[in-house]
Formats: C-alpha cells, sequence, structure tokens
C-alpha cells in the first residue's frame, strides 16, 4: 500500500477505535508504558516530545515526572485521540501538555528542542519507522534522548493472528510490517540509522489476561489497529473473524478467559553532543 493512503487508513481507523483502547488495552499494556519511562528517565523541568500518544496514558504520567515546569507536546495521527486526551488532560487540569495532531513521521515542529522524545507502541504502525526516529532525532537538544517502545517477535505474540484473519475477508495492509521492528536486532540499526548513539535494548515477555471472550475480541478487532476493516464486515463476517480469532487464542484459555502471551521490546537512543 502506498504510504499516504496507509497513513489515511491508519488515521480513521484509529478514530473508530479511540473510545474502545482503553478499555481493551489499558492494563495489558501496562509493562510497556512502564519499561518506557523507566527508561527514559524524564526529570523535573525538561521539555519533552511525545509522538502516538493515543488516549494520554503515558503523557499524563510524564508529566508527573517533569512537573509544572517541564512542557510535553504530545502528538497523535488519530484526531479521535487527541480528542479524548485533551478532554482528560482539562479534567486533571494539567496546562503544561499540547497535544496536536500530527504524523509522527512529518512534525510541523521547526523551532522547538526537546530534552526527551517518547513514543509508546506507536512506531510499528509507522510506512517507514526510520523516518520517524529522524524527525525525534532532529527535534532533541544535543545530548538528549529518546525512547522507544513496540512490540516484539510475532512469535511470541499470540494475538498476532488477528491481522491475517481479517486480511482474509479485506485487504486492510493498515500495518504489513508490524512485527519487523521487533525482529532481532532490527530497531537497534534503525536507530543507528537514524543517527542515535549509545542505543540501548530491553526485550521482555508480558502476558495480557482478558476475562471472557467479549473483552478479548474487542480488544482484537473494535480497539485496535484493524477498527476501521472491522466495521465494514457483516453480521456473518463478524461472526466468523471471531470465530477464527477465538480459536487461535484457545491454547490461552485459562477458564472463561484468556491469558495472552506477548513481547515488548525498549529501545532508548542518545543524541551525540555537538
Amino acid at each position: 500500500m502506498e504510504p499516504r493512503l496507509q497513513l489515511r487508513v491508519q488515521r480513521y481507523g484509529w478514530d473508530k477505535a479511540a473510545n474502545n483502547y482503553e478499555p481493551s488495552w489499558k492494563k495489558q499494556l501496562k509493562p510497556a508504558r512502564d519499561k518506557l519511562l523507566e527508561m527514559s528517565d524524564l526529570k523535573p523541568g525538561e521539555t519533552v516530545l511525545e509522538t502516538s500518544c493515543g488516549t494520554g496514558l503515558v503523557t499524563f504520567r510524564a508529566a508527573e515526572q517533569i512537573g509544572s515546569d517541564g512542557t510535553i507536546v504530545a502528538t497523535d495521527l488519530s484526531q479521535g485521540m487527541v480528542n479524548l486526551a485533551m478532554n482528560a488532560a482539562e479534567e486533571r487540569d494539567l496546562s503544561n501538555i499540547y497535544f496536536l495532531r500530527m504524523d509522527g513521521q512529518q512534525l510541523e515542529i521547526d523551532d522547538f528542542h526537546f530534552d526527551a522524545a517518547i513514543c509508546c507502541l506507536g512506531l510499528m504502525y509507522f510506512p517507514d519507522p526510520v523516518e520517524g526516529l529522524k524527525e525525534m532525532h532532529r527535534l532533541l537538544k544535543p545530548g538528549g534522548r529518546a525512547t522507544v517502545s513496540i512490540w516484539g517477535e510475532r512469535k511470541n505474540c499470540g494475538w498476532a493472528e488477528v491481522f491475517p484473519i481479517v486480511d482474509r475477508q479485506v485487504a486492510s495492509d493498515v500495518c504489513p510490517l508490524f512485527f519487523q521492528q521487533g525482529t532481532g536486532n532490527v530497531l537497534k540499526n534503525s536507530f543507528k540509522e537514524a543517527g542515535f548513539d549509545h542505543t540501548e535494548i530491553v526485550r521482555f515477555q508480558t502476558e495480557m489476561y482478558y476475562a471472557n471472550p467479549e473483552t478479548a475480541l474487542m480488544a482484537a478487532f473494535a480497539g485496535g489497529p484493524v477498527a476501521l476493516a472491522y466495521q465494514k464486515f457483516d453480521e456473518q463476517t463478524r461472526n466468523l473473524v471471531h470465530q477464527e480469532y477465538l480459536k487461535s487464542i484457545e491454547p490461552f484459555k485459562m477458564g472463561n478467559g484468556y491469558t495472552i502471551p506477548g513481547e515488548f521490546v525498549v529501545a532508548r537512543g542518545e543524541k551525540a553532543l555537538q
């Protein structure tokens, strides 16, 4: 799929998924957020760039770490996600966060240099992940650092069959290279290509619990990247993909629920002092 069209599919797909995202993934993805924030080591008063901010699950924790003297510019491709994040920031009475709808590969920011850049579980969706990393590198101050979390290898992610299941019904192509960056040393090499030094990589296993088939299905189809294609399915097609997906995660069933394995990779790199 041509990159511009791929971005458009992703943008409107995440708009569809926005309201179901936190109920589907907030608890399940917490280990990736925890490790990213630990490795980013944000300090009071720092300026932070965040791409793929989603509903603000990382943003608001980062805001606590940098305090009222710090600033976060948080961007996401989806206006639906940005709207939810802005509403949540208003409820929290936070005035040091600026939410913007932007493509992380082409940030319309020229005159703001950041101490840190973060991206939690977003880089896999970029048509050109290296370009997204280059944008972070461009906007960092000399000596600044970027920290990124992504999903790991496909074979270690028990929910991964959702992509071919959907693609058998409609060629969604929302993220054809979803697991590429999490395979082997690809992410470390991407950081190097983008200009970062002293890259540190951490890979770890996790488990995601869903209490029943309904919540597992919501996460896979309505709350994630295939939401746009899923919205177009008629009832018969939805029933078919539901059955296929539940069969794919049957090995992870525990009682009425599911404990599904996953893997995350978190990387941190530094921009050289000049």
